[in-house]
């Protein structure tokens, strides 16, 4: 089964709507900032993703030093590819995004 790694922790947040793609694993807990040393926070995160596959999600919450540190890691892992899940708060679901930073293809205008 996939797994959902959910960057930072919200404390209160549902998660419920996400277990449809995966089981969740909070990678980093709540209010953990990267301010003063960004190096604890890189290495949690290159060891809580090690195994991370091309059928699995990140759900982008938290810190965005955090987000952007954790997308540039799985990206790494993953050579170039992403799974997303991006909230929508309309339809209160999460939609799947499924991103190759290596594809070249035209842009959208």
């Amino acid at each position: 089964m996939s797994t959902v790694y959910v960057i930072q922790d919200f404390g209160t947040w549902n998660l419920t709507p996400a277990l449809e793609f995966g089981n969740i694993k909070v990678l980093l807990p709540a209010r953990r900032q990267i301010i003063f040393s960004s190096a604890p926070t890189v290495n949690r995160l290159r060891q809580e993703l090690r195994e991370i596959t091309d059928d699995d999600y990140l759900l982008l919450s938290g810190d965005p030093a955090a987000i952007g540190v954790a997308s540039a890691i799985v990206s790494d892992y993953l050579n170039g590819k992403l799974n997303l899940l991006k909230w929508d708060k309309q339809e209160r679901m999460y939609y799947p995004i499924n991103i190759n930073l290596k594809n070249y293809g035209d842009i959208d205008e």
